[in-house]
């Protein structure tokens, strides 16, 4: 073989080795990859049936129900004009609190029940993640409230 071609044998074999391994980092980051929506966004029907997404806003005042098991809680996560009912199974954040910012993880069951596997609270008054701030403020802006059972 001529030097001159395995040269070119040489390149195209680690663009291919390149090509390789950006699928498989892509791959890695598409399955990792999680979107926020709002709970009027999902109740709207936005958010992805059985697929880990998050969602954000209040935690509903009078929503929280502790299961006797101890570790169950369902809860209502409103934004002011949508809400989501939740559950979730586990030891909750200590500022987890009815009116106090909640962002969860997890996944929408056909049933319209949110099943959260992590539950992050704020960590102080000044504070709510930016993507829950941003949807009290459409909702707000909208002037739509919604009454939650």
């Amino acid at each position: 073989m001529k030097p001159r071609h395995r040269r070119f044998a040489l390149i195209a074999l680690a663009l291919a080795a390149l090509a390789g391994a950006t699928a498989l980092v892509l791959n890695a980051f598409q399955s990792n990859l999680v979107f926020f929506f709002s709970p009027s966004e999902v109740h709207q029907g936005k958010a992805p049936v059985d697929r880990v997404f998050r969602i954000g806003g209040l935690v509903k005042e009078g929503s929280v129900q502790r299961q006797s098991d101890g570790l169950t809680t369902r809860f209502v996560v409103t934004d002011t004009s949508g809400f989501i009912p939740a559950v979730y199974t586990g030891i909750l954040p200590d500022l987890f609190a009815e009116g106090k910012g909640v962002v969860a993880d997890g996944k929408l069951g056909p049933d319209g029940l949110f099943t959260a596997n992590r539950v992050l609270a704020k960590h102080d008054e000044n504070y709510m993640p930016p993507e829950a701030a941003h949807a009290l403020e459409q909702a707000k802006k909208a002037g739509k409230t919604l009454q939650v059972p």
